[in-house]
Formats: structure tokens, C-alpha cells, sequence
């Protein structure tokens, strides 16, 4: 009996001296180093390891050199984040911890350039990535063409600036020639061939100008046209295409086409009739300046323009001067006295009225002289009647 008691009691202890090293194999144990995009370790981030199964989250604190390392953790398929703060730098899912050592390490460096190299993607994956490389790729050309673009525009500036109007058409041209589908580039080389034009000695040299500045000015606006049609809502465009007709017509008329300058302002002013009283006024000015043989026709289109832009501005004091200077061209003399259509002393006084002191004031004191009625303006003095 006695040796039996001893027997188990071995028994025992063995079970005993066992169950520990049951225990210790129930559980798993996990490590890695953590090294950033440059291959540098990251010291201080978060390795978290959270069971699929069961929610369970180990949270990891990397150490000066990137390390990390766990025991007692539970077997089972755990998805695993590399955090820094609250950003995440990396992430894996899926990862089995079982009674071994697991080791995983975060090499940021390899991991983006497998990524470029499209390591581990599926089709669909990798199609998005190409995808979005072939965005960024055109973004990035998009940001370098506008970058030189703009360089252009300033270097054309500068020497406009300084009235070296030859220099500013070059380097403008040179900007088409990178992007010829941008209306601003087209307008702004119009503007620098118009005002070269101005500078120019020789007829012949003077009418290419003005007729190339045209062209310019015509491309702006079938590109700014068909932007117009693509996005109607796009703020200010049709005020920029009015623009574009203004400037246009400016180049036209000073070409000698009128009827075509004409046709300029008149689309100008209907696109924007917020700035119609300037351009109906631009109007009225090359037909005036046109009208070298005062005909009759020419002559009242030209007042027509004027009180369009009285209409749309009716404090713009040199449509009424100019208005009042084509009607008088209609003047007749009945005997030693002028008269003029009616409405023509009336513009000057309104001009008067408007611009006492202003650059035609002396002579719309003359005409209104020459037609025997007096200065009537609040601001101007008037003359005492006789009683």
C-alpha cells in the first residue's frame, strides 16, 4: 500500500509538473522592426493587432530602433495597422498567429515600391493604379505647362511695360506655340500686335499688324466660345468673350473694316449689357472716325450707337458730346443762322451738365454758341434771361 501511495503520488506531480508547459504553449508571440519610406526605423509608432474573430486588440509601442515585440498572444487571424499618431502608414489583413513566433516586419521603402511595381494586386487593383498614375502623371505636366505659361505671360509683360511691344509679341507667340488651345494666351498676343501696330512707320507693315492682331483676337474667341458652350455657368466668361468682340473690333476698324468691327461691338454689348454703354460707345466712335465723307447714313448709325450707350450709361458724358458733334454734322444754314436736327443743343448741354470742365467742355461751349443757345448747366453758369 505503501508503495502504491508513492506511486500515484509521482503520478501527481508529474500531471502537476506538466500543466505549466501546457499553458505555455496556448499562446502565440509576435515581433518586426518598423522602417519608414527612407529606410530609416520609426521610433514611436503603433503596431495594433486586432483578432478577426473576436474584436481583441494587442497595441504595440515601437522602440528607438523601430522593434517590436509581444507575448501571449492569442492564436487566430488578426489584421495588423502601423499607425503614427492617428495616421496610418500601413496596414495588413489576414495574418495568422498560431504557437510560433511571428515575425512581421514594416518596410515602408520595399512596400512602396511593390506597390509601384503592382506586387500583390489583383487586375481591377491594378487598373485603378494606373490609372490614377496617369492622372497625377497628367496633372503633373498640366502644373508644368502652366508654370511656364505664366513665366511667358510676365516675361511679355515686362516688355510691354517698357514699351518694347516687339519682345512682348515674340514671347507671346512662343506661349501659343506650347499651348495653343488657351484663349487668354491668343488675346494677350492680340493685344501686344495691336499696340506694335501703333508703333509701326510703314503703311504696308502697320495693316499686317493690325490684320494679324485680328486673327489673334479670333482665335481667343473660338476658344472661349466653345469653353462657353461646354460650361455655360462658368463665371465671368461671357463678360471675357465681350471683352474679346471689344478688342477685336478695336482691330478691325483701325484695318479698315468697319462693317466687321461693327458687328464686334454690336455681339459685344449683347453678350454683356453691363458694359454695353462702352462698348455701344467704341461703336459710335469708329463710325464717327470713319465717316471722312459725312455721309448721311454713317452718320446717324453713329447716333444710334450713341444713344445705345446713353441708354445702358446714361451718365457717360462723351456719348452725349459725340452724339451732339454727329448731329451737327446734319446742321443746315437758313440764312446767316445754323440749325441744327433737333436734340443736338441738348446733348451738349447734358455733356456740359455731366463734365463742366471736361476735355470737350470748351467745345460744346463753342457749338452751342454756334447755334445761338445759351449754356444751361447746374454746374456751369448760367446765362440771365432777359426780361
Amino acid at each position: 500500500m505503501k508503495q502504491r501511495f508513492v506511486v500515484l503520488v509521482l503520478i501527481g506531480l508529474v500531471a502537476v509538473l506538466c500543466v505549466p508547459s501546457a499553458f505555455a504553449q496556448a499562446s502565440g508571440t509576435v515581433k518586426g522592426v518598423c522602417k519608414d519610406v527612407e529606410g530609416k526605423p520609426i521610433a514611436g509608432a503603433q503596431v495594433e493587432w486586432s483578432n478577426q474573430d473576436n474584436g481583441r486588440k494587442y497595441d504595440l509601442k515601437t522602440n528607438n530602433k523601430g522593434e517590436y515585440f509581444s507575448l501571449g498572444i492569442t492564436p487566430g487571424k488578426y489584421n495588423v495597422k502601423l499607425m503614427q499618431g492617428t495616421t496610418e502608414l500601413f496596414h495588413l489583413n489576414g495574418l495568422v498567429v498560431g504557437l510560433d513566433e511571428v515575425t512581421q516586419d514594416f518596410d515602408l521603402k520595399k512596400e512602396q515600391a511593390a506597390a509601384a511595381a503592382g506586387v500583390g494586386l489583383t487586375p481591377e487593383q491594378l487598373k485603378q493604379q494606373k490609372e490614377v498614375q496617369e492622372k497625377n502623371e497628367k496633372i503633373a505636366k498640366e502644373n508644368n505647362t502652366i508654370k511656364s505659361l505664366n513665366e511667358k505671360l510676365s516675361a511679355a509683360k515686362q516688355a510691354a511695360d517698357a514699351g518694347d511691344f516687339a519682345t512682348a509679341v515674340s514671347t507671346m507667340t512662343d506661349a501659343t506655340q506650347i499651348d495653343p488651345n488657351r484663349d487668354l494666351l491668343w488675346a494677350k498676343l492680340g493685344d501686344y500686335t495691336l499696340s506694335a501696330a501703333g508703333k509701326q512707320t510703314d503703311a504696308a507693315a502697320k495693316t499686317k499688324s493690325y490684320e494679324d492682331a485680328v486673327v489673334d483676337y479670333q482665335k481667343a474667341v473660338d476658344l472661349k466660345q466653345k469653353a462657353l458652350d461646354a460650361d455655360p455657368k462658368k463665371p465671368d466668361a461671357t463678360k471675357v468673350l465681350a471683352q474679346y468682340y471689344n478688342n477685336m473690333g478695336q482691330a478691325q476698324a483701325k484695318s479698315g473694316k468697319t462693317d466687321d468691327a461693327a458687328k464686334s461691338y454690336q455681339q459685344a454689348a449683347q453678350l454683356d449689357p453691363t458694359g454695353a454703354g462702352q462698348y455701344y460707345f467704341n461703336l459710335g466712335a469708329i463710325l464717327t472716325n470713319a465717316n471722312t465723307m459725312n455721309d448721311a447714313k454713317m452718320r446717324q448709325a453713329a447716333v444710334d450707337a450713341f444713344d445705345k450707350a446713353i441708354t445702358a450709361d446714361p451718365n457717360k458724358a462723351d456719348a452725349y458730346y459725340w452724339k451732339g458733334t454727329n448731329l451737327i454734322g446734319a446742321a443746315t444754314l437758313q440764312g446767316d443762322k445754323m440749325v441744327a436736327p433737333p436734340g443736338t443743343s441738348e446733348a451738349f448741354q447734358k455733356y456740359l451738365e455731366l463734365q463742366p470742365t471736361g476735355p470737350h467742355a470748351d467745345e460744346a461751349k463753342a457749338m452751342l454758341a454756334s447755334l445761338g443757345a445759351t449754356v444751361e448747366t447746374s454746374y456751369g453758369e448760367k446765362k440771365k434771361t432777359k426780361k
